[in-house]
């Protein structure tokens, strides 16, 4: 899946929007969210060899005050694999055998066609223990959308998903990378936790694929302590690279959770 992701490579400078770092503002019962701002961010930061990387305070305190998660801040060696799932390249199954091989748990962001198209795969992921997220219906750039439509692009995906396979979703990837506080809001207000990364690279590209190599020399050096990993399951080298990618976690003391597991208390 082509995302917009705005994050720096080899340590170069990203731009990031501000986001107002006040309090947010009080719900009405009604849940009207026009007194949140509708103005979008686009998630983005600093990349560092075997540390978090450098982020806007104002952008991850916004996110963290609505519940959302981009790091597991408790002391620990964890890492959080995540993959985002916009359609089918022929790669997902290798990818859940290595793990099922190397007893590795990873959710799997899904948009609706995915969801619709993909069955025995998605069968398949909540079979084998993983998590299977929210990644809206039609991957729109929630931000850009009035409130209905976000609530609609969450809660429709959420109700096929338990119609198709009587699981519910927790979790939540906004399209693109960009949220705002109001999107936040609504998803938090819809029962979901919005999920960004501490870690990712340019590896939704079909058609700049340049092997395993590539992608684990991207991946390993840039692990650090409670990082939520974001890899798109489209990338061959992704596919190709992700045991030994494994392994090397493994060999350097790392312990693969569940987002099940991040203590959300530690995180906000």
């Amino acid at each position: 899946m082509k995302a917009k992701i705005m994050i720096a490579l080899l340590l170069t400078a990203v731009s990031i929007s501000a986001c107002s770092s006040e309090a947010a503002p009080a719900m009405s019962s009604a849940g009207d969210y026009s007194a949140l701002d509708p103005k979008g961010s686009g998630w983005g930061f600093v990349r560092k060899k075997g540390a978090p990387p450098e982020t806007a305070i104002s952008q991850t305190s916004l996110l963290e005050r609505y519940g959302g998660i981009f790091i597991d801040h408790s002391e620990g060696r964890s890492l959080y694999l995540t993959f985002d799932e916009g359609y089918e390249n022929g790669c997902t199954a290798g990818i859940l055998d290595t793990l099922a091989e190397t007893q590795t748990p990873a959710a799997f962001f899904v948009t609706g066609p995915y969801l619709e198209k993909q069955t025995e795969l998605v069968q398949r992921m909540i079979d084998e223990g993983h998590i299977v997220g929210n990644h809206t219906v039609n991957h729109l750039n929630l931000p850009n959308q009035p409130a209905e439509t976000v609530k609609s692009e969450i809660t429709k995906l959420n109700e096929r998903c338990e119609e198709l396979y009587g699981y519910t979703m927790k979790y939540m990837r906004p399209p693109e990378g960009e949220f705002s506080e109001r999107t936040l809001a609504i998803t938090r207000d819809l029962g979901l936790t919005t999920v960004m990364w501490s870690f990712a690279y340019k590896d939704w590209d079909i058609n700049a694929q340049q092997g395993a190599q590539h992608a684990y020399e991207n991946v390993v050096p840039y692990l650090h302590d409670g990082a939520v990993l974001l890899l798109h399951a489209v990338s061959t080298d992704n596919a190709a690279a992700l045991e030994s990618i494994i392994t090397a976690a493994k060999e350097n003391g790392y312990t693969f959770k569940s987002l099940d597991e991040i203590n959300i208390g530690n995180n906000n």
